[in-house]
Parts: structure tokens; C-alpha cells; sequence
């Protein structure tokens, strides 16, 4: 009868900890208006509290530090890092260690070991220590593996090895929404969601325009001279709160004459999130490239390059249009006329010829006009008639100016 010899103990230990800073205390306010009841009880409640911020009493975030109870969350954006401790717990030496550490996710494999070379003997109560840090780019089922192997003073070669298994969670929801506007600027709205369960510090939030635009940021007022965020002085973002970021792109002058042009889905950007939690950790996050479907203008695109916004009653004003012929392959030959309306007149000659328009070229015409109306009056009335196709194009409600007495 074959009896299996006893497996045999290994002779060192190993020892993964997550390192992570304390967390702040956190309290949850209580707050009312000063004309219910309680008045400014609450208030004074918060202010005596010893684990609140003097003159931030509202804020979660307290001023007392609690220890990590658990292996808490990762979230994408943050950085992992632990410490790796192989521990000689015999009364023997062993040679020639080798401690490997891999990360599995979904997709692939990553060597996180500071160092792959041996250590050539590891004495009775000493041990190897190693700290590794690692991005986290992706959501999902991580593996931590750790691999020992060494030599036995037999010359038996030993090895082992241990999983750590963890969950990345989303820290933000971002949604996106696109606003076209008629002078080929696309303004952009970000709505950012904090869907974590603790405050976060937004240290930065960029969009990143892809070549053929340039990008002004509409978060920030001017006062006296200083930009200062529409979101206040204190940027934090509380649990579950959502903040609107908005930014204008324009086309840059070598694609300007192009973007009338442009259908189907264009790149606009991607953008750039930077936060801070707890004791200063940092995150970021990258979307992956921002895409919008280009507006349909047709054959023909009339567009406004000036219109002044205040004009005088019953005194002329000029605008500047620019027309474009979408199309790439046919040339037009055009003709515009200007048909009155109540309030707007039209000042020139009616039925003109504008002459042949190439494929994908554009013209400016200055017009003038007046209002024998005051208020908010719609430019409406131009009319171009494409003669080689007898197709005539309408454009009503072109813009709006507000006509005021001139006394």
C-alpha cells in the first residue's frame, strides 16, 4: 500500500497590507432656516462639536483623523500601492529568494516588482520588504499575485503562491451634451457626479481640444480684475452632488472656412478630471475622445459674421451674411432678394445676381437695413434662388436686434 508523504511546511511567510492614509472624520450636518423653530440651535450644536471644522461646520469633512478599519475602496483614477513582506520564520537560512508580484485584471498582466533579481540568502527572523504602486486605468476584478520562491540549505527548490483579489469602482459619472450655435462654436456642458461616499477636492477639470479647435473654459467670472469660479471658494464636491462645467470650442482660422461644411460625426476633445480625497490623494481621469454629429445646413448655409446688438429707430444699420455652398461637387449661380417684413426693411437692390459659387466656397455680403419698430425685432425676408436648379432657399428669423428710440 502507497502512502503520500506529508506536505511540508514552507519556511517563509507572506504578508500583503494595502497602504492608505487615515481618513478624516466625517459627520453628517444638520442645518435649518433661521426662521423654523429650532433658529440657531443646530448651528451652535456644530460649532461646539469638537470633530468639526472651525468657521466650516456645514462641510462633511471633520477635523479628526480615523485609522483604516478594513481594506476600503479603490476607485479608477487612484493609485495602489502595498506593502509586500516575506518573512524567514525557521531556524534555518534559505537561499537564492525570488519574490514576484503580478496584477491581473480583465485585459491584461502587469509585473509590479520594484526589482527581479535574487536575493541571495535570507537568514532565521530577517525578511525582504518591497512597496509597489500601480495606476488604476481600468474598472473591474483585480488579482493581486504574489509568488515566493527560494532554496532550501538541501538545495530544495520551494515555491508558493497567494491571491489577493480586489474591485475598482467608478469614483465619477460624467455626461456630456453638445449646444451648436449658428457661428460654427460648439459650447460643451459637463455634468460631473461625485458617486463616491466621501468628499472630493476638485483640483482640476480641462478640456483638452482636439486639433481643430480652440477652447475657452465659461467657469469663472471676472471681478476687479481676478477670475474667480463660479463654484465659490471652496471647490469640494460632495456625496452623490452634481457640477455643471461649460466651455466654448471655435474652429481655428485654418479650418474656419471648413466648418460649414463639415457632416456626420466630428472629434471634439476628451477631458481632464484631477481630484483629491481624504489626506490629499490624488486621482484623474481621462474620457476617451468626445465625438458630436455636425449639424445638416443643406445645399446652401447662410450664416451672421456681424450684426450689432442695439440699433436707433428708424436709422440704418448694417449686418454682414455669409453664404457657403455646401455641396462638393456642384457650383451655384445665385441670386438674392430681400423681401420687407412689418417691422424690418431692407435697403439696396432686390434680385441682384451674387454670381457663380464654387463647391465648398463661401461669399460675405454686407446688407443694410432698418426698423420702423421698437423692441426685439427678427431679421427675416432673404431669399437666394439657385438658377441652375430653379431652387429657391428661405431664411426667416435670422437674428434678433433691439431697436430703441434715439431720443
Amino acid at each position: 500500500m502507497e502512502v503520500n508523504p506529508p506536505k511540508q511546511e514552507h519556511l517563509l511567510a507572506l504578508k500583503v497590507m494595502r497602504l492608505t492614509k487615515p481618513t478624516l472624520f466625517t459627520n453628517i450636518p444638520v442645518t435649518c432656516e433661521e426662521k423654523d423653530l429650532p433658529g440657531e440651535l443646530f448651528t451652535q450644536l456644530m460649532r461646539d462639536d469638537p470633530s468639526t471644522v472651525n468657521g466650516a461646520e456645514i462641510l462633511m469633512l471633520g477635523e479628526m483623523l480615523t485609522l483604516p478599519q478594513n481594506f476600503g475602496n479603490i476607485f479608477l483614477g487612484e493609485t495602489f500601492s502595498s506593502y509586500i513582506s516575506v518573512h524567514n520564520d525557521s531556524s534555518q537560512g534559505v537561499k537564492d529568494i525570488s519574490v514576484k508580484a503580478d496584477l491581473q485584471t480583465s485585459s491584461q498582466r502587469l509585473n509590479l516588482s520594484a526589482s527581479s533579481a535574487a536575493v541571495a540568502e535570507l537568514k532565521p527572523d530577517c525578511c525582504i520588504d518591497d512597496v509597489i504602486h500601480h495606476e488604476v486605468k481600468e474598472i473591474g476584478t483585480h488579482i493581486l499575485v504574489c509568488a515566493v520562491s527560494y532554496t532550501t540549505q538541501n538545495g530544495e527548490k520551494m515555491y508558493f503562491r497567494k491571491f489577493f483579489k480586489f474591485q475598482v469602482l467608478k469614483p465619477l459619472d460624467v455626461k456630456t451634451k453638445f449646444y451648436n450655435a449658428e457661428t460654427d462654436e460648439v459650447f460643451l456642458e459637463a455634468q460631473i457626479q461625485n458617486i463616491t461616499n466621501s468628499p472630493m477636492f476638485m483640483e482640476k477639470v480641462s478640456l483638452e481640444p482636439s486639433i481643430t479647435y480652440n477652447v475657452a473654459e465659461l467657469n469663472s467670472v471676472s471681478q476687479a480684475g481676478e477670475s474667480i469660479s463660479t463654484f465659490g471658494s471652496r471647490a469640494y464636491l460632495q456625496p452623490m452632488d452634481t457640477r455643471q462645467y461649460l466651455y466654448c470650442l471655435k474652429p481655428k482660422k485654418e479650418f474656419a472656412e471648413k466648418a460649414g461644411i463639415i457632416k456626420g460625426v466630428t472629434v471634439i476633445g476628451k477631458l481632464d478630471i484631477v481630484w483629491k480625497t481624504n489626506l490629499g490623494e490624488r486621482g484623474r481621469l481621462q474620457t476617451s475622445q468626445l465625438q458630436r454629429m455636425a449639424p445638416g445646413y443643406g445645399d446652401v448655409r447662410l450664416s451672421l459674421e456681424a450684426i450689432p446688438d442695439t440699433v436707433n429707430l428708424e436709422e440704418p444699420f448694417h449686418i454682414t451674411c455669409k453664404i457657403t455652398n455646401c455641396s462638393s461637387e456642384r457650383t451655384m449661380d445665385l441670386v438674392l432678394e430681400m423681401c420687407n417684413t412689418n417691422s424690418i426693411h431692407w435697403c439696396g437692390i432686390s434680385g441682384r445676381q451674387l454670381g457663380k459659387l464654387r463647391p465648398s466656397s463661401s461669399l460675405c455680403l454686407a446688407l443694410t437695413l432698418l426698423s420702423s419698430v421698437q423692441g426685439l425685432q427678427s431679421v427675416s425676408g432673404l431669399r437666394l434662388t439657385d438658377t441652375f436648379l430653379k431652387r429657391t432657399y428661405e431664411y426667416d428669423d435670422i437674428a434678433q436686434v433691439c431697436v430703441v428710440s434715439s431720443s
